[in-house]
């Protein structure tokens, strides 16, 4: 019991340290091999109730699984893409040690992730994060040039600063636990769940408040956001999908653990409050923002924060369908955006630029992976019949039956605005005539079966999601105290 678990968390390890020493053709197999295999025992730990291993080291309930299978999704497709995307220039030697550090940082950086919601305890969960900062920043940096140094030296700055806020949360929370077991105890969840009813008040809502501040700054919540969209945009394409479906997803897990023990010790209505304010920030800016970006990446880096913000309000509303919601909209946004950073990248490919007033025509220049970047832009403005619009109605609903209910409104005018921002620019790119005779065809079959899996999964989950993982996502959301 537990064994996969383990696996889990060898394998991307393992492969990562094997990258550095094997050729790039063995690399590329090693790293899809172990993104199937993650994902594959991810997928088989949706039924299973509470899943432990080394000595309760290692703990999965159902909200760790919903989280555990939007990495591995993500990690599985970018593997694929990967493979057709990542050919360096220049001389063979420099091609071969560039794709040994791509490689090896790129499944150390997934292991990381997905060690966040396996590992038992808020100390294990905080490190863990620290250290997807620091192998993300050498991926975003990992192209040498001169703005992709400067945004991971942003994103280090501002990222290290937010965790070490994080860390003060983790530590105020260890001090409140100490009052009810005493000065050594460790912080696992069954253990701090168990006494949070009897913590000090006020010692519990100002740790949250700093989970919220400095996970926040991770999960690119308002006003701690501004690292994300210089590291999305200049970071490689599937580092990109890796931070915009998997990172953000992890530091909001980061948060929910956190209000897990808030809601406990004091009620969730001081939680709610303190997402919602941060909630109605971000996706008020990222609305604002995605009318007026020029770069592809970076309009896509917005939309991931605007989709932060829907998932902090989500957590505001007390109804539980909104909660249910939340948690699919977890799913759905990896899905959604890992794609369309796939079809950016096979536009970036294409017309070798980012710049989107210098693109035209792109899905007659690209058959098949144009036609999917739109699909992936309606599936993320929760278009039906994709994921985010039945996990958006979902949380659309839970807020009418909020006593706040106006701020389901203020969703959907956010949502809405974001929608016109975010199809208006990709259209005039995908749709419009191409300016000049351009070659037609793909850059590689690898990037188009990247797509059809992301996309596939976002239909899945809007049309009709499997009961097992319907089940799953009700059980996290009976978790965090959405009672049926």
């Amino acid at each position: 019991m537990g064994w996969d678990l383990i696996v889990i968390l060898i394998v991307p390890f393992a492969v990562s340290v094997i990258c550095w020493w094997v050729p790039t053709r063995i690399a590329r197999a090693l790293t899809l091999a172990s993104g199937v295999l993650t994902f594959v025992l991810a997928v088989l730990l949706v039924p299973a109730k509470t899943t432990t291993a080394l000595s309760g080291w290692l703990r999965v309930d159902a909200l760790s699984v919903v989280f555990l299978v939007a990495v591995a999704l993500v990690y599985g497709a970018t593997a694929v893409f990967a493979i057709g995307y990542v050919h360096p220039a220049g001389d063979p030697g420099s091609a071969a040690r560039y794709n040994r550090r791509f490689f090896a940082g790129l499944n150390l950086f997934a292991w990381a992730m997905a060690m966040a919601p396996v590992v038992n305890g808020l100390a294990l969960l905080w490190v863990a994060i620290e250290v997807t900062t620091v192998v993300s920043a050498l991926l975003v940096a990992i192209d040498d040039t001169d703005r992709a140094t400067e945004a991971a030296w942003k994103y280090v700055l501002i990222a290290s600063m937010g965790l070490g806020i994080g860390l003060l949360a983790t530590i105020i929370m260890y001090y409140a636990g100490s009052t009810v077991f005493g000065n050594a105890y460790e912080l696992f969840y069954p253990k701090v769940l168990s006494g949070a009813a009897r913590f000090p008040p006020e010692v519990v809502r100002l740790s949250f408040v700093l989970a919220v501040l400095g996970f926040g700054t991770k999960m690119g919540l308002v006003p701690v956001h501004t690292w994300l969209p210089d590291a999305h945009s200049e970071a490689p394409t599937p580092i990109s999908a890796l931070l915009s479906g998997s990172l953000l997803a992890v530091s909001f897990y980061a948060i929910l653990r956190f209000y897990q023990v808030t809601a406990r010790a004091i009620g969730p209505a001081f939680p709610r409050g303190v997402l919602l304010a941060f909630g109605v920030a971000s996706l008020a800016l990222a609305a604002l923002y995605l009318a007026s970006q020029r770069d592809l990446k970076r309009l896509l880096a917005y939309s991931s924060v605007e989709h932060m913000g829907v998932l902090a309000i989500g957590m505001s509303f007390s109804a539980p369908i909104a909660i249910v919601g939340v948690l699919l909209h977890v799913l759905a946004h990896a899905a959604a955006k890992s794609s369309a950073f796939f079809g950016a990248g096979s536009i970036t490919r294409k017309f070798g630029t980012k710049d989107m007033s210098r693109i035209r025509g792109g899905i007659g220049a690209l058959p098949w992976s144009g036609p999917m970047l739109v699909l992936a832009v309606l599936g993320l403005s929760a278009m039906p019949p994709f994921g985010i619009f039945r996990s958006e109605f979902l949380i659309v609903s839970g807020g009418l039956q909020d006593p706040r209910d106006a701020v389901a409104a203020v969703l959907v005018v956010g949502v809405t605005l974001a929608m016109l921002g975010l199809s208006w620019f990709t259209s005039r790119t995908m749709l419009t005539p191409s300016v000049e005779d351009s070659s037609r065809g793909e850059p590689s079959a690898w990037i188009v079966a990247s797509m059809v899996i992301g996309l596939a999964a976002l239909a899945i989950l809007g049309v009709h999601p499997p009961g097992q993982l319907s089940d799953l996502l009700t059980r996290a959301a009976g978790e965090l105290g959405a009672q049926r």
